[in-house]
């Protein structure tokens, strides 16, 4: 019988068997699918990669087995509007169907570990829920991060070398570059800037808490691993024009209470002005590796990466603005040219590797434990995002319509907390005015 003039679905155990003695399969196997377990049309379309490691597909020789896979994948390909219809499949990506919820992987004879797409969205596309309890959390993580910074920059500024005793290091940049006195004031306008442009469109964008949590979880791990580099070596002052002497003649005589609350009260004046000379903070010693040009790299990754590609006009910004910035922060002669080149290398890499890994589910299902160790925060903020991060934008009305509403949320949040509180406590209120009113008339009846 000819199995091609007919639909897929309309074919008996028959013209399935025809099909798959012109690809190839012997008698044996075909006798034990058609024959035996009687493998129509429908059933041979809707095969998937759990039936192949099961009886009786597993009981087919392997140059059957590599046939009957090789069969199923261009009949599913060629039909797949029939997948469609029986409902085995929600999208327009053809495989070895499955009909399980969640994303499986096997390791297979019939190929290598293929994972198979998570469940979708109505849309077609994968699931971006808000999960603001994790945006939240990482708002804490990059708080935790600044504080631990501020307090390492007091340490590396007490540590800082003798400017007599270690000149400035040679540099090819900053030995051939005048020194700029307004230029570092330039640098932290400029990320002022770049700043604004960020918080506008996280206001805007519809998967703004996704977009926070990957910002401050990525910040702070850059800020925390600058504190490690803080710390392990201290360089010498880049330029003779910073006046630069460690603080360690002013805690001489105190006590260790004393002296730490002085450096934490230092730390504080350095996190309140995030670091910021206009802002009027000065330190020395946190030289490797630079924090403004991390800030501005940072910054003009995620503008650039969530803002459509059709506005250039404000990549190309974004890009003039980190450069000329990293221009100006060498200008001022405030960082070593090497400073400034890991900063940028190091944010950009994590930068590319984090979202590598959250743009492709398959690799990060493949090594899932492996990631868990080397990124255990990226393994927690993305376990529920399941697709790329689409740029989409509220209006401004149903922007000021979100706030209104979280605003409301909050406050009904905050007076059921209240009401909980209070009833909780009312039985022993009444409790001790019963109390009150049997010892009046107890001594009323006294009288």
């Amino acid at each position: 019988m000819k199995s091609d003039t007919l639909p897929v679905l309309d074919w008996g155990t028959e013209h399935t068997k025809s099909y798959l003695h012109n690809q190839g399969l012997d008698f044996i196997s075909l006798r034990l699918l058609c024959d035996e377990n009687k493998v129509d049309g429908r059933c041979l379309i809707a095969l998937n990669e759990v039936d192949f490691t099961l009886n009786p597909i597993n009981r087919l020789t392997l140059r059957d087995r590599k046939l009957l896979y090789l069969a199923c994948k261009a009949l599913q390909r060629e039909n797949h509007e029939s997948l469609l219809n029986l409902g085995i499949v929600d999208t327009p990506e053809s495989s070895i169907c499955t009909n399980h919820p969640q994303s499986i992987k096997l390791e297979s004879e019939y190929g290598d570990m293929e994972h198979l797409s998570p469940a979708l969205s109505e849309d077609g596309r994968g699931r971006l829920p808000p999960e603001k309890l994790k945006a939240l959390l990482s708002f804490g993580y990059v708080v935790a991060v600044t504080w631990i910074t501020a307090f390492v920059m007091v340490i590396v500024h007490d540590r800082v070398p003798d400017m007599k005793k270690y000149p400035p290091l040679p540099d090819i940049f900053l030995d051939n570059v005048p020194h700029i006195p307004w230029a570092f004031d330039m640098c932290e306008v400029t990320g002022t800037l770049m700043f604004t442009i960020w918080v506008v469109v996280l206001l805007f964008h519809k998967h703004r808490f996704i977009l926070m949590r990957r910002f401050f979880s990525l910040t702070g791990t850059i800020f925390l691993l600058r504190c490690v580099t803080m710390l392990i070596t201290s360089l010498s002052v880049p330029g003779a024009h910073l006046q630069c002497k460690p603080r360690n003649n002013i805690l001489q005589g105190t006590t260790p209470f004393e002296n730490l609350t002085v450096k934490l009260s230092h730390a504080y004046i350095i996190w309140r002005g995030a670091g910021m000379s206009i802002q009027g903070v000065r330190t020395c010693g946190d030289y490797m590796f630079s924090g403004h040009t991390v800030a501005l790299t940072t910054l003009n990754f995620f503008i650039t990466e969530y803002t459509p590609r059709y506005i250039y006009h404000l990549h190309t910004l974004s890009w003039m603005m980190n450069m000329f910035g990293i221009f100006f922060i060498l200008a001022a002669h405030e960082h070593y040219s090497i400073d400034v080149f890991v900063a940028f290398y190091i944010t950009s890499r994590l930068f590319l590797y984090y979202h590598t890994l959250a743009n492709n589910q398959a690799l990060m299902q493949r090594d899932s434990t492996r990631t868990r160790v080397w990124f255990p925060l990226f393994s927690y903020f993305e376990s529920g995002v399941e697709g790329i991060v689409t740029n989409e934008y509220d209006t401004p009305s149903n922007v000021a319509k979100q706030v209104i509403c979280f605003v409301k949320e909050g406050m009904l949040e905050v007076f059921r907390v209240l009401s909980s509180i209070f009833q909780r406590h009312e039985p022993s209120r009444i409790r001790l005015m019963h109390s009150k009113n049997a010892s009046l008339v107890t001594s009323k009846k006294g009288r």
